[in-house]
């Protein structure tokens, strides 16, 4: 049912507000709803995914409120980011509903006492979050940034191949330990003659490969190879995508020192969005202060770490480049003014301090063209 086609009587006042928050689980979804015209919660439980009977739910809700007061009803609702994804936020808002999409981790929760947690209570800590929200209160969770469908096709590249990176690695470690266990440190499973190489195989003792364990090896690089096959694919996958658009990964990539696969993840994770300074790229990253003020008391007590992983890690990882590919730069001056011949800890320190001036700078040369200085671009 298209909730935006439903008659509304004659607008004589500002409409009022029907409050709808979904918990959502495999097999049930649990409703709360506040209605306008009457001060409680009701809850109503139906079938996982069956979106008909909500929306044939909520449309009930809002024509009996509409008849008790005699005045539009807008509809409001929300439900926490997860294992639905973003599917269904795009059919409430389709049908005509205010929908948004919260992040779980940033609801308050009552810390006084061991937390109860159910169904109906995550319900109401949802409507009561919901309503806080449409009171101006914009600070009391975090809404999520509903991605396009077209952008959430394309960043899948970048995640699979992460995914599959890590399985590489996890491959390679399981055939190494294997080996390990019979005194053998030098097989290498990504070399394209691993078959011949197995098979000539000695234990430390020189003894021959036990036929189950050399089975169980055989095995495990085949997975490997069906792997670093993937992620040739993947990889392949990202180079054509580039050269039919010009997007931001591309412009990324022709500075020296950023290749097109981390910069896919940037573009693909972080400059997707609109950042209005410096502080929100930063907070966005998890790579912000978080100073400790009370009384006399000022620390701090280190980096946030609440951002976006995938893009922190991409982060530091290029400021490390960026040091070895663009000596000349600014930023890499700056970076060898205050760190100087240090070693250990300070240089750790002081490159997550460089990544964040150097996400600041590559948003800037996203968004405006302005080139780091000192940057060289690829001939």
């Amino acid at each position: 049912m298209d909730l935006s086609t439903v008659a509304l009587p004659p607008v004589s006042e500002k409409p009022a507000t029907l409050f709808v928050a979904l918990e959502l689980s495999k097999a049930t979804w649990l409703v709360a709803l506040h209605s306008p015209a009457a001060d409680k919660v009701s809850l109503h439980r139906l079938a996982g995914g069956d979106t008909q009977e909500l929306l044939t739910l909520i449309a009930r809700k809002r024509d009996q409120a509409q008849t008790a007061l005699a005045r539009p009803v807008h509809v409001m609702s929300c439900y926490e980011a997860g294992y639905d994804g973003f599917w269904l936020h795009r059919l409430l808002c389709a049908s005509g509903l205010d929908n948004r999409v919260l992040d779980a981790a940033s609801i308050l929760v009552d810390r006084r006492s061991r937390q109860a947690k159910t169904d109906r209570l995550d319900a109401a800590a949802l409507l009561r979050t919901l309503m806080a929200l449409d009171r101006g209160e914009p600070r009391v969770c975090r809404v999520v940034r509903v991605p396009s469908p077209e952008h959430e096709d394309e960043r899948r590249r970048s995640r699979e191949r992460a995914r599959l990176v890590n399985e590489r690695g996890q491959h390679a470690s399981r055939i190494k330990g294997l080996l390990m266990t019979q005194g053998i440190r030098d097989f290498a499973p990504t070399r394209r003659n691993w078959r011949e190489r197995l098979a000539e195989l000695r234990t430390a003792d020189g003894r021959a490969l036990a036929a189950c364990l050399t089975a169980e090896i055989e095995r495990e690089c085949r997975r490997l190879w069906q792997v670093i096959g993937m992620i040739a694919e993947v990889e392949a996958e990202q180079v054509h995508a580039a050269e039919k658009a010009a997007t931001g990964a591309v412009q990324l990539s022709r500075l020296r020192g950023i290749g097109l696969t981390s910069a896919s993840i940037l573009a693909d994770e972080v400059f997707f969005r609109s950042f209005q300074n410096r502080r929100e790229i930063a907070g966005y990253l998890g790579l912000a202060s978080s100073p400790w003020n009370s009384g006399a008391v000022s620390r701090d007590q280190g980096l946030q770490r609440s951002g976006n992983p995938r893009a922190r890690r991409t982060a530091i990882e290029l400021a490390w480049l960026w040091l070895r590919h663009q000596p000349e730069s600014d930023l890499a001056r700056w970076f060898q003014e205050r760190v100087g011949a240090g070693k250990g800890r300070i240089r750790r320190t002081m490159i997550v301090a460089l990544a964040r001036k150097l996400m600041v700078a590559l948003w800037r040369y996203v968004t405006q063209g302005l080139v780091p200085e000192g940057a060289v671009i690829k001939g």
